[in-house]
């Protein structure tokens, strides 16, 4: 099965390709984003004087710099901005690097009367400090690095995007400023390729096509973060839910269900609560006394504590070993209000989680039986562009618990997997969860941009802290081993992704409608619905359009709706128990008996493929243009 449905692929006509480096990628993108930033604040502050400059940072696809100006920045705005940015650069000023003290540093910011810089400077460590000087005209605190003249800039190259709100600090106590993002990069050439992913990334936008197909809605009286599944979402929600569950079924994986929330006694256990608390909803505790001694509950943030109670009611064996408890479980963690993001960043969310425990010696065997239903997985996702991240601890922070012994010996066991596997992966050094390492599945989109999916991770440290045993062969109390795992990560994310992926064309089993019998005239009505109730008896998610609406307009609102196949009842299918069939994925198909097309619908779902239908010499071979008298070409342009 192929990535992209030949529908999807039309949708991205073939264009040469232009590689677009990471910031993080490139040095030469480092200097150019960083220079720019700092043009771009001394721009500001000619044509904006009372305007304070606070952060300007790179980001992985450009820049933003933060301002508290009295006055907000318009989009008219931008435009002059951008203006006085070419002038200076085609100043061509010299960039230089000065070393000062701190006590000289002070005395400049406050000698200028930049207050916020005075705080970045309390937060500088390292000594001596760094500024950058735009000619002898402008300067701002910086570790660089920087280009060595604003005439390597090239202002062709360099765009201002966009005006959003920001706290100081990220907070929201503090003061709210104005952040301008833009870009810049090496040529005219690349800024083009950014900015046509960017409108593929609009057309693809997951929010603007989950209302257009009415899978989900956000309610400002829910509030932010907490996305509504309607009954189109629930469908393809529980579409992937009951696939996950069967595979694994066939694995041996047993179901439990949690509660969402719980003593806070238990995340102080986990380590969560120490750990963890800033991205917690805040306690709830009967009075006043019970929150000042943490006592109380919580909203849960990770269901692993959960899973570990149900292990630890009873003693086990060793012959119990593997147990995997496996749990479409919602969790909550209070994001931010200027992080969240459609689907993709949200307060509550449903993880496929799953907690094996094991025995030492089952660990290898158990982690590379995770890592092959993960791969499974993502193949019938038809996801294949994938790259796998250890995230290791980083020894210097204190975020993590644990002894270097037990670290040492996860960390291990991750570096076998992948190297049995034969598998290209890459380290990333801090990225490991509180209480283990993981090996993480990074996908790259149809756009290149990097999410996290699928994840396993290795824990020693929580078995110890809930003191969880088994007992072994020779009757001797031992300590199991967890893996955490999820192949999806998470059900709200992963629809988020794949509906960008597919551009809302989601594959024939996934699709919350799979067909949509659209009957010429109320006089085929009642045999297009005992069709799709002989459909619905045999699991195929099928419709009636019932809008009485012509028949151009049906098929033109199906193929809106990206359905992926549509059959259209006329007299002569009635007469004949026949569908005349389009597919989005392979045109039009001809007329077809209805028990071959169930069939064939059957074996499509079943095989995660599209419908494919070789039409016998003994059918009629109408097509909808002799039905409807509408050419296929119109329907799709339309």
């Amino acid at each position: 099965m192929s990535l992209k449905s030949s529908n999807q692929s039309e949708h991205s006509e073939q264009v040469e390709k232009i590689y677009l480096p990471r910031t993080s990628e490139s040095e030469n993108l480092k200097k150019i984003r960083h220079t720019a930033s700092h043009v771009m604040a001394m721009a500001v502050q000619k044509l904006f004087p009372k305007a304070q400059v606070t952060i300007g940072p790179w980001i992985e696809n450009g820049f933003y710099y933060d301002f508290d100006s009295p006055e907000p920045f318009s989009e008219n705005d931008l435009k002059a901005i951008k203006k006085e940015m070419v002038k200076i650069i085609n100043r061509k000023l010299a960039v230089i690097r000065e070393e000062v003290s701190r006590e000289e540093a002070e005395r400049r910011i406050q000698e200028i009367k930049e207050p916020y810089k005075l705080e970045i400077l309390a937060d500088i460590k390292n000594e001596p400090i760094t500024i950058y000087h735009l000619g002898n005209e402008w300067w701002d605190l910086c570790a660089g690095p920087h280009v060595e003249n604003t005439s390597e800039l090239n202002p062709k190259a360099i765009e201002l995007e966009s005006v959003a709100g920001a706290y100081w600090r990220g907070d929201e106590t503090k003061a709210q400023l104005q952040r301008i993002y833009a870009t810049a990069w090496e040529s005219p050439e690349q800024l083009a390729e950014y900015k046509r992913r960017k409108e593929e990334a609009l057309r693809r936008d997951h929010r603007k096509l989950g209302k257009e197909l009415g899978l989900f809605i956000f309610s400002d009286l829910v509030g932010p973060g907490l996305p509504l599944w309607t009954p189109k979402g629930t469908l393809l929600r529980s579409t992937l839910e009951d696939f996950l569950k069967q595979e694994q079924l066939k694995r041996g994986y047993l179901s439990v269900v949690t509660p969402h929330i719980a003593r806070v006694d238990l995340f102080k256990t986990s380590g969560h609560w120490q750990k963890y608390k800033e991205d917690m909803f805040p306690l709830m505790a009967d009075n006043e006394e019970a929150a000042a001694q943490e006592q109380g509950f919580v909203m849960k943030p990770m269901n692993c504590p959960f899973h570990i109670q149900i292990y630890k009611s009873e003693l086990r064996s060793y012959r119990e070993l593997p147990m995997r408890l496996a749990e479409f479980g919602t969790v909550y963690r209070y994001e931010q209000s200027g992080e969240l993001g459609g689907l993709t960043r949200v307060r509550g969310f449903t993880v496929d989680d799953s907690h094996l425990f094991v025995t030492p010696e089952q660990l290898d065997s158990e982690f590379l039986n995770v890592v092959d239903l993960i791969l499974s997985v993502f193949n019938s996702l038809q996801l294949k562009n994938f790259k796998a991240r250890l995230s290791f601890r980083d020894p210097a922070s204190d975020k993590y618990i644990g002894s270097d012994e037990v670290w040492d010996k996860a960390e291990g066991a991750i570096r076998r997997a992948v190297e049995t596997l034969g598998m290209e992966h890459f380290e990333g050094i801090g990225e490991a969860a509180f209480y283990g390492p993981k090996l993480d599945f990074i996908f790259s989109d149809a756009l290149d941009r990097e999410w996290q999916l699928g994840t396993v991770q290795v824990d020693y440290n929580l078995p110890e802290r809930f003191d969880l045993e088994y007992v072994a062969e020779d009757g001797v109390r031992k300590r199991p081993v967890m893996i955490h795992r999820a192949p999806f990560g998470s059900l709200e994310r992963l629809i988020g992704i794949l509906i960008e992926e597919y551009a809302g064309d989601f594959p024939l089993w996934l699709a919350p409608v799979q067909a949509r019998l659209l009957p010429v005239g109320d006089t085929q009505l009642d045999f297009a619905k005992d069709v799709v109730t002989k459909m619905r008896v045999l699991g195929i998610r099928a419709e009636v359009d019932t809008s009485g609406d012509r028949l151009g307009k049906q098929i033109r609102n199906a193929e809106k709706e990206k359905i992926p196949v549509m059959a259209v009842v006329g007299a002569k299918e009635v007469e004949t128990n026949t569908l005349s069939i389009r597919t989005r994925a392979s045109g039009d198909l001809g007329s077809i008996s209805v028990d071959q097309v169930v069939d064939k619908l059957q074996q499509a779902i079943a095989n995660f493929d599209n419908l494919q239908i070789d039409v016998t010499s003994g059918e009629s071979e109408a097509s909808l243009e002799d039905i409807t008298g509408i050419k296929s070409e119109e329907v799709l342009n339309q």
